[in-house]
């Protein structure tokens, strides 16, 4: 079953949590520096950047094909607004093939976020 790693509205707490019902929760998780938060909308979009020393906190959760067809239409990545690539996770999840999401639309005047979007509950 794939394994998604989750930063922002998807997280336990936030406003696009139920698509995760049913799947199972890994645990806490955090990328390896290389990436980071903007907001766009009322939704973050992780970048890679290379700059970035912390990495992205997040969640890491075991998904069916059927949740991870589901997660690629919220995400948009017909419409080019995301794309489901892997990332590479710290320890203890270092030696996983994990996906995530990348946000592809420009950020000119979005602000950055950094390293965690808190979701209502946590953070």
């Amino acid at each position: 079953m794939p394994l998604v790693f989750v930063y922002g509205t998807l997280k336990r707490g936030g406003s696009n949590h139920a698509h995760l019902l049913g799947q199972h929760f890994l645990g806490p998780a955090r990328t390896q520096p290389g990436y980071t938060l903007y907001q766009p909308a009322d939704y973050p979009g992780m970048v890679p950047e290379t700059a970035d020393r912390n990495g992205v906190t997040g969640e890491l959760w075991q998904v069916d094909d059927q949740c991870l067809r589901a997660l690629d239409r919220l995400e948009g990545l017909a419409e080019a607004l995301y794309a489901r690539v892997s990332v590479r996770l710290a320890a203890p999840h270092d030696q996983l093939t994990v996906d995530s999401y990348l946000y592809l639309r420009p950020l000119v005047g979005c602000p950055h976020v950094g390293s965690n979007w808190p979701v209502s509950g946590q953070d």
